[in-house]
């Protein structure tokens, strides 16, 4: 059992507040709602500082508070823990929320009709930047630049998709980046081109990574940190209080840093920092010299304690490292295993070297073959240096061999979910089935079994690749499907209570924060207030879970107030 866990220890509505404790009137009281805590479920909660310091009868709270005690009446509600994001791109969000945001948008024609108007709108912008366009709104996935040169004919246009493995961009990008048909593919991406070798506008992996690095102008620290406090308020506004971010650059780290020197971060965030690809065990004095930046600022809130190792790339672009090579369109099989970034040998040096420095590493695996090489590489870490608790974890978790089911609870491996992938999607059935195959397809996101076998979970949602609302996410979690759509695989289906704890306890277990995940007496007051009671009995259920209708009415943080 997690530590959010409710038990029946005590009977809905007995007061937990020792008898004849003399405890400081609370600044904040919440009462009508529901509030869930380690020990079942109270009427009242009170808040001190930024600590829990009453739970009880709302009748017991209330008695305890002063003059300037602030009562929030949520009646028919829910109290929860702060919801913990446990992989989620923050600054890139934001930016692209501040410039051009497609990910709210469908179809190709919504896309370039919003790209157009941006245009239109911002006729000083030397570049439009942004992204979040999906794969599944195009032929093969493939967009193609002259639907942009179409709307933006005179200016650069550089777009990633939904989930920032590929760009779009206009003949005009391709011209200034000098990329043509004599142009080579890097060693870890792909330029799509037409059969007579002329680019069509289409970036992979780390063609795209290189373009953005090396041509797009790069963002001020003012831009990054404006950004920061963009996607800040938004994920605040859904009940989260603390995530871990999964690519943090030096720049995002600096922003990071300032926000919190000004008191402005009023999340908990762990920064993963970012592992290149193209270098080797060298960088992990350069690592080890940006924790240390961290620490000595004192910028309270961040920590770059992390760091973020990308395995390989994504299964629809034949990028993902597999086992066994990829269908062709499953009329037969082609000689390609995908790609993985890190070769293995030296993926396992990398992360006992990590490990023995006190680095907690979090390692991007889609494919079976780069779930296994993440999982040997934990085991080479644990040979080397034994048992620590750095609490390592593997995000995304698409395609899982079942003879690696056990290894994450017998490694102590965290499973970092990102529950809103695991449905029969538009792009699951086009892009992702016809390459992997039936029989592989029946293997996808075995979260449930990973739960079954002794692993811990956590939840991430990989924004902006897809929605950050954790009641969507749990939504999809339960039911393995979209509103009114077949599951896929509903064996796998995790109930809500187990769902929850992995978006709470389980990612703050993750970004080493004991003082959160949970609701008790003395914990660090991260709450996220529900309008509607979802743990009531009969509210959710597999076949019918609305939990994405519920909404987070307000947020704290720290005992602050941050969303209401």
């Amino acid at each position: 059992m997690t530590p959010s866990s409710p038990t029946s220890a005590r009977p809905e509505g007995t007061a937990t507040v020792p008898a004849g404790a003399r405890i400081a009137s609370p600044q904040l009281i919440i009462t009508g709602a529901r509030v869930r805590t380690t020990h079942g479920f109270v009427k009242a909660i009170g808040i001190t500082g930024d600590r829990i310091s009453h739970l009880g009868t709302t009748e017991d709270v209330m008695a305890a508070a002063g003059p300037g005690t602030h009562v929030i009446a949520r009646p028919g509600g829910l109290v929860l823990p702060g919801f913990q994001d446990a992989h989620v791109h923050a600054p890139f969000a934001g930016r692209n929320r501040l410039r051009m945001w497609l990910n709210d948008l469908e179809g190709r024609q919504a896309y370039l009709d919003a790209i157009a108007a941006y245009a239109a709108s911002h006729p000083d912008e030397p570049w439009i930047l942004g992204g979040g366009w999906s794969m599944a709104s195009f032929p093969g996935g493939l967009p193609r630049r002259e639907d942009l040169d179409a709307v933006v004919p005179d200016r650069p246009v550089f777009l990633f998709n939904q989930d920032v493995h590929g760009a779009w961009l206009n003949s005009r990008a391709l011209e200034i980046g000098g990329i043509t048909a004599a142009t080579p593919d890097p060693g870890d991406g792909r330029i799509e081109r037409d059969p007579d070798g002329t680019p069509t506008g289409c970036l992979h992996e780390g063609a795209a990574y290189s373009y953005n690095d090396h041509v797009v102008p790069l963002p001020t620290q003012a831009e990054w940190e404006a950004a920061i406090l963009e996607a800040q308020g938004h994920l605040h506004s859904l009940g989260i209080t603390g995530w871990q971010d999964a690519w943090v650059t030096p720049a995002t780290q600096l922003a990071y840093q300032s926000l919190a020197d000004a008191g402005r971060l009023t999340a908990r965030v762990v920064g993963a920092l970012w592992w290149d690809r193209h270098r080797g065990l060298e960088q992990v004095e350069d690592l080890r010299t940006r924790r240390e930046q961290a620490r000595s600022a004192g910028a309270g809130g961040f920590h770059a304690t992390a760091v973020k190792i990308m395995t390989d790339g994504v299964l629809e672009n034949h990028t993902g490292a597999l086992l066994q090579p990829y269908c062709d369109g499953c009329g037969g099989h082609t000689d390609n295993r995908g790609l993985a970034y890190i070769d293995r040998d030296l993926l396992a040096a990398a992360v006992t070297a990590l490990d023995a420095d006190g680095f907690q590493v979090h390692m991007h695996a889609i494919g079976d073959r780069a779930v296994r090489n993440a999982l040997d590489a934990v085991a080479a870490a644990r040979m080397a240096n034994g048992m620590t608790d750095h609490r390592h974890h593997i995000a995304h978790l698409q395609l899982v061999h079942p003879d690696d089911i056990p290894r994450f609870a017998s490694l102590g491996v965290i499973a970092n979910c990102q529950a809103y992938w695991a449905t029969n999607d538009e792009q699951m059935e086009e892009l992702t089935v016809p390459v992997i195959g039936r029989d592989r397809a029946d293997q996808q996101y075995p979260f449930a079994s990973i739960h079954a076998a002794g692993a811990r979970l956590a939840m991430g949602s990989d924004w902006s690749v897809s929605t950050a609302d954790p009641l969507a996410q749990l939504e999809v979690a339960v039911t393995r499907a979209e509103r009114g759509g077949p599951p896929l695989l509903p064996a796998e289906r995790l109930p809500l209570t187990v769902a929850l704890d992995a978006f709470t306890a389980g990612s703050a277990h993750v970004n080493h924060d004991d003082d959160a995940g949970s609701i008790a007496l003395g914990r660090r007051a991260d709450l996220a207030i529900l309008d509607v009671d979802i743990l009531a009995d009969g509210f959710a259920t597999p076949d019918a879970a609305p939990l994405a209708d519920a909404r987070v009415t307000v947020t704290v943080a720290a005992g602050r107030v941050v969303h209401e």
